[in-house]
């Protein structure tokens, strides 16, 4: 009976917060924020979407939609199709979903590292031990009581580079920039945005010495090209608390931090998530 109780507690109080959501943009890279209808209001519903598990939220006292008593946070990816009608299952029912278009800018770098553009045998397979190391951080789930899911900036500095931009290094096409930029010069200090857990740290063949945190609930952070890590994994982390400095290690044309936000294993675009 005592568990029970606790439970009935845990899921009252957090209904009962007063929860601020993310900005909407149902584009390439962006979020989707879908009312969870039919669905009962005493249970939260598990939702997934393009095989990963999916933020769920009390839509009370969100100002979003009070005829649902639950709403989805879906990060979009930026490989997504504006054409294809877009399904996303919770419980038995689905919810579809439309993606509009956006069309991103093109930003061409110049890298000294030519092993940064075309890495050998060797950084191949560093690669994939590192990229696998970061899919199971960006995966990681956990329930902690979440109020807000608004991020304060972790630099200060101009952002020199916008998520989403068709990247050419040394005029060769690579991936969309999957994060922001944050131009703050060297030794700069990066901070948490939010409250978290760090699940991982790194010194990888492309980000440099880099830093994850989860935020709860498929929503997690990443800070890369780090000339210090201040933080260990395990660590718990309060808004403003350090992560460590700003720097130029990895795939780099000068020191700066590449700040990663990822929603169900997609990542987003951060400013979504910035308070304003």
């Amino acid at each position: 009976m005592r568990l029970i109780s606790f439970i009935f507690t845990l899921l009252f109080s957090v209904s009962a917060i007063a929860i601020e959501l993310p900005q909407e943009s149902r584009v390439p890279g962006g979020i989707a924020l879908i009312p969870l209808t039919g669905q009962n209001s005493d249970q939260t519903p598990s939702a997934w979407y393009r095989g990963n598990r999916v933020m769920v939220l009390p839509t009370r006292n969100t100002g979003y939609d009070q005829q649902a008593p639950w709403i989805a946070v879906i990060g979009i990816p930026l490989s997504a199709k504006s054409s294809h009608e877009q399904l996303m299952k919770a419980g038995d029912k689905s919810y579809p979903f439309q993606i509009q278009n956006k069309e991103y800018e093109e930003q061409r770098l110049t890298v000294t590292n030519k092993r940064h553009v075309n890495p050998n045998t060797q950084d191949l397979a560093r690669y994939k031990r590192e990229k696998e190391e970061m899919v199971a951080a960006f995966k990681t789930w956990s329930t902690p009581q979440i109020s807000s899911v608004n991020f304060n900036l972790p630099a200060s500095g101009r952002f020199s580079s916008p998520f989403g931009l068709k990247r050419f290094f040394n005029d060769q096409p690579r991936n969309p920039h999957s994060g922001l930029d944050i131009a703050g010069g060297q030794g700069g200090a990066i901070t948490a945005p939010a409250p978290g857990k760090v699940v991982a740290v790194g010194e990888y063949f492309f980000n440099g010495n880099t830093v994850i945190v989860d935020h709860g609930y498929g929503l997690t952070t990443m800070y890369c090209h780090m000339s210090r890590i201040d933080v260990k994994p395990g660590d718990q982390l309060n808004t403003g608390d350090n992560i460590g400095a700003i720097g130029k290690t990895g795939r780099v044309t000068g020191p700066h931090l590449h700040w990663s936000v990822s929603l169900n294993n997609t990542r987003v675009d951060p400013l979504l998530f910035v308070k304003e």
